[in-house]
């Protein structure tokens, strides 16, 4: 797997998913997860784990989705696990993922409930 830049903050990780998706990482965008993250994804599902991750992003990210950076909402951090959070464009609820501090002082994805995927075809 190359080297990645890691998330040393835990709002670095959206500003990182954004980047990596728009052009076209799944590969980068999984490393941005615990191995063992859980992701609310199908609508009503989810998809376990870093692997399983990726290849779910691979089919999203093959129809060429343009993702924004947004400005994220306060996080919460207590100890070595925070909430992220951004509003959803419109205006109704939230995305927002738990994010855990690793050894190394970096930040990974262990919780990710997404407010919309773009359907993999």
């Amino acid at each position: 797997m190359p080297e990645y830049e890691k998330a040393m903050r835990p709002e670095d990780i959206t500003r990182l998913f954004v980047e990596r998706s728009n052009v076209g990482d799944a590969a980068g965008v999984a490393a941005l997860y615990e191995q063992d993250a859980v992701m609310a994804y199908p609508p009503g599902g989810q998809t376990v784990g870093r692997e399983a991750i990726r290849a779910l992003w691979e089919k999203v990210l093959a129809n060429r989705p343009r993702f924004e950076p947004e400005q994220p909402l306060p996080t919460l951090v207590s100890g070595d696990i925070a909430l992220t959070s951004t509003p959803p464009r419109d205006g109704s609820g939230a995305r927002a993922q738990v994010v855990r501090r690793q050894p190394d002082g970096s930040w990974l994805r262990l919780l990710d409930q997404p407010e919309f995927v773009p359907p993999a075809r």
